[in-house]
C-alpha cells in the first residue's frame, strides 16, 4: 500500500473517531436535558429528606429498583446531585456501561461497575454512594407485582459493617407507573446482550414521582468470626430492605394523595 493511501486511511481512522465522540457528546447533552425535563415537568419529581444524607463522611444510600426501564437510577442520581453539596456515586451493573449514551453519561455523572471492594475502599475514604440492592430483578417485577420489593442483595450491608458507614434508606415511586413490565422480549434481550428486555411503553408516561429520604441505620458492631459477619450482613440486610418496603408502602399512599 503506498504512503499516500495509508495517509489516507490513517485520516479517515481519525476523522470517524472524531465523529463519533461529537456524537457521543451530542447523545449525552440531549439525554442529559430530557432527563432534567422529565425530573421538573414530565414526573413533577418531588424529594424528601434530604437532610438524612449526611453532609460529610460515608454513607450507604439504599433504595428500591423498579420500573421495566431502570429510569429510577439516572433519576435519582441527577435529583440528588443536584440537591446535594457533595458528589454522589452510583453502584451499577457492568453491562450499563456498554449501552449507548446511556453508559458514557452514567459513568461521567458518578457512576462505578458493583464491586464490593471497590465499594468498600470508597466507603474507608469517607464518601457517599448509592446501591439498588434488588438489582437487574427488581426491574423485572411485573406490574401486577409492583411496589413489592424483591431480597436485597447483602452486599451493601458487608460493606457498611466492615466500614462502619450509616446506611440511608430511600424510597422512588412513580417509575412502576412510568414504564409498566407488561412481559418482556427475551429474544431482543439477548440480541443486544443485555439480562432482559422489557414489554412496556417505549416513551415514560407521566407519573408523578416522589424520592423520600429516611433516617440513617448505623450498623451494629462487625463481628469477628467469618459465619458470624455473614449473618450479621443478612440480617442487617433484611432489617434495612423491611424499613425501605415500609417507606414505599407509606410513600406511595402519599404520592396518591398528592395527586388527587
Amino acid at each position: 500500500m503506498s504512503e499516500s493511501i495509508i495517509d489516507v486511511v490513517d485520516i479517515a481512522k481519525s476523522e470517524l473517531r472524531f465523529l463519533r465522540q461529537v456524537l457521543g457528546d451530542a447523545g449525552e447533552n440531549a439525554w442529559e436535558r430530557l432527563l432534567e425535563w422529565f425530573i421538573d415537568d414530565w414526573f413533577r419529581l418531588d424529594v424528601f429528606g434530604l437532610e438524612n444524607v449526611p453532609a460529610e463522611g460515608p454513607a450507604v444510600l439504599v433504595a428500591n429498583h423498579s420500573g421495566a426501564w431502570g429510569l429510577d437510577a439516572f433519576v435519582m442520581q441527577k435529583a440528588l446531585l443536584r440537591s446535594l453539596r457533595r458528589p454522589l456515586q452510583v453502584l451499577a451493573a457492568p453491562f450499563v456501561f456498554h449501552l449507548p449514551v446511556l453508559g458514557p453519561y452514567a459513568a461521567r455523572k458518578g457512576a462505578v461497575p458493583i464491586d464490593l471492594r471497590a465499594g468498600m475502599e470508597r466507603l474507608a475514604g469517607g464518601e457517599l454512594i448509592a446501591v439498588f440492592p434488588e438489582g437487574v430483578s427488581g426491574l423485572e417485577k411485573p406490574f401486577r407485582e409492583r411496589y413489592r420489593l424483591r431480597p436485597f442483595s447483602p452486599g451493601f450491608a458487608v460493606a457498611a459493617l466492615h466500614t462502619g458507614a450509616p446506611i440511608v434508606p430511600v424510597a422512588v415511586i412513580g417509575a412502576e407507573e412510568s414504564s409498566p413490565r407488561m412481559g418482556e422480549l427475551p429474544a431482543l434481550a439477548k440480541f443486544l446482550g443485555v439480562p432482559s428486555f422489557p414489554l412496556t411503553s417505549f416513551f415514560p408516561l407521566p407519573a408523578k414521582w416522589l424520592i423520600t429520604i429516611g433516617e440513617p441505620i448505623v450498623p451494629p458492631e462487625r463481628p469477628r468470626g467469618a459465619g458470624a459477619r455473614s449473618a450479621a450482613a443478612r440480617r442487617l440486610a433484611g432489617e434495612v430492605q423491611g424499613v425501605v418496603q415500609e417507606m414505599v408502602v407509606r410513600e406511595r399512599a402519599r404520592r396518591d394523595a398528592l395527586v388527587r
